[in-house]
C-alpha cells in the first residue's frame, strides 16, 4: 500500500522492480532506505519478479502507486519488461543494473557496479529521455504481438545464440559462451531466407544468417556492432549478417573487432567512413523495418527469446521513454 499519510504531506514515493535471483536484496533494502531517509522521501513501495514473469505484473502493481520514479534492479530483460509497461505513464525509470550483460546501462555509459551511487540518482538525478523500440510478431499460428525493447532485436543466429548459450556458463564467462554456437554456425553455415521493406517501401529479398535491429550499439565485451546507433535519434540501425564462409566470418569478427577502437577518435571515425563496407555486413538505418520469413524463426528481444515468428514489423517511438540518470550526464547520453 502507498503511504498516503507521507504523499499528503508533500513526500515524494519511489517503487523498485527486483529480480530477487539476481541483486543482493538486503543491501538493496538498506541502500533505497538510507537514501529515502536522507532526501526525505516516504517509504519506498517494493515489488518483485516471478520465476516466468520477467517483471510485466510487478512494473503494472508499481504504477498503481503513482510513484515519482521506478527503479529497476535486475537485468536487460527486466528493464525491457518494465519500461514497457511504464513509457505511457512518463514516470522516469531509474537503473539499478544487476544483470549479465546490463546493455542498456553499458551504452548510456551508467555505472554497473556502485550501488549507493545508482540509488543517489534514482532520488537526486534529471530526467532523459530516450526512444523505445517495439516489435509486432507473427507467430507460425498468426497471432500477432507487440512488445517493447531498448537495446536490440535479433533474429537468426542472434536469436540462437540467446536461445542456446548455457546461462550459467554465460554467467561465468560472459561472451565467450557464445563461441560455441557461433562456431556451429559458421561450420554449418545456415542462413534464413527472408523478405524485407525499410520505411514502407519496396520489397527485397535474400539470404542471411542473422538480422539485427538496435536503438543501442554496443554489445558486451565493448564490441561495437551499430557504430551509428544513437538512443535518442528517433531511428532503429538495422545489420544484416551475410559473410560466405570462415573467411568471410573472419573478416566479420576483424572489423567488429576493431570499430569501437577506431570510433573513439575523430581520425578513426574519419578512416572507418572511408573504408569500403564489408560485402557480410550490411547496415542501413530506418523508422520501420518489416521483415518476414519463408520458414519460422526464433526472435530475441534485449536478450530474451520470445519464440518463433513469420514476420515482424520494427518500429520506434522517439523519446518515448523517461530516464533518470545522473545529472552530469542529462544533457549528454
Amino acid at each position: 500500500m502507498t503511504d498516503e499519510p507521507g504523499r499528503a504531506r508533500g513526500r515524494r514515493l519511489a517503487a523498485v522492480v527486483f529480480n530477487p535471483v539476481k541483486v543482493p536484496v538486503e543491501t538493496l533494502r538498506a541502500t533505497v532506505a538510507a537514501a529515502e531517509e536522507e532526501y526525505g522521501w516516504a517509504p519506498t513501495e517494493w515489488f518483485e519478479t516471478a520465476e516466468h514473469d520477467s517483471g510485466t505484473a510487478a512494473a503494472r502493481a508499481a504504477v498503481a502507486t503513482a510513484p515519482d520514479v521506478v527503479l529497476v534492479a535486475g537485468g536487460d530483460g527486466t528493464v525491457r519488461a518494465v519500461a514497457q509497461e511504464i513509457y505511457r505513464t512518463g514516470v522516469p525509470l531509474a537503473l539499478l543494473p544487476a544483470g549479465t550483460g546490463n546493455l542498456l546501462a553499458r551504452n548510456l555509459h551508467l555505472t554497473l557496479t556502485d550501488l549507493p551511487h545508482a540509488v543517489r540518482t534514482a532520488f537526486t538525478g534529471a530526467d532523459r529521455s530516450i526512444d523505445i523500440a517495439f516489435a509486432a510478431s507473427r507467430t507460425p499460428d498468426r497471432a500477432v504481438v507487440r512488445r517493447a525493447f531498448l537495446v536490440m532485436a535479433g533474429i537468426g543466429l542472434d536469436a540462437n545464440m540467446a536461445a542456446n548459450t548455457n546461462p550459467a556458463l554465460k554467467k561465468r564467462i560472459g561472451w565467450l559462451a557464445y563461441t560455441d554456437p557461433i562456431a556451429r554456425s559458421v561450420l554449418g553455415n545456415k542462413q534464413v531466407h527472408l523478405q524485407y521493406r525499410i520505411d514502407g517501401g519496396r520489397p527485397s529479398a535474400l539470404r542471411a544468417h542473422t538480422v539485427i535491429a538496435g536503438n543501442c550499439g554496443t554489445l558486451t565485451a565493448n564490441i561495437l556492432l551499430l557504430p551509428d546507433a544513437i538512443v535518442d535519434d528517433g531511428l532503429l540501425d538495422v545489420v544484416v549478417f551475410r559473410p560466405k564462409g570462415p573467411f568471410g566470418w573472419a573478416r566479420v569478427g576483424s572489423r567488429l573487432a576493431t570499430n569501437g577502437l577506431f570510433h573513439r577518435f575523430r581520425s578513426g571515425r574519419w578512416l572507418m567512413q572511408r573504408t569500403p563496407d564489408l560485402k557480410g555486413l550490411n547496415y542501413v538505418q530506418a523508422r520501420r523495418f518489416d521483415v518476414r520469413f519463408a520458414a519460422p524463426q526464433l526472435l530475441q528481444l534485449d536478450g530474451d527469446v520470445i519464440g518463433e515468428v513469420t514476420e515482424v514489423a520494427l518500429t520506434v517511438l522517439h523519446q518515448g521513454l523517461t530516464l533518470r540518470v545522473p545529472r552530469d550526464d542529462a544533457v549528454d547520453l
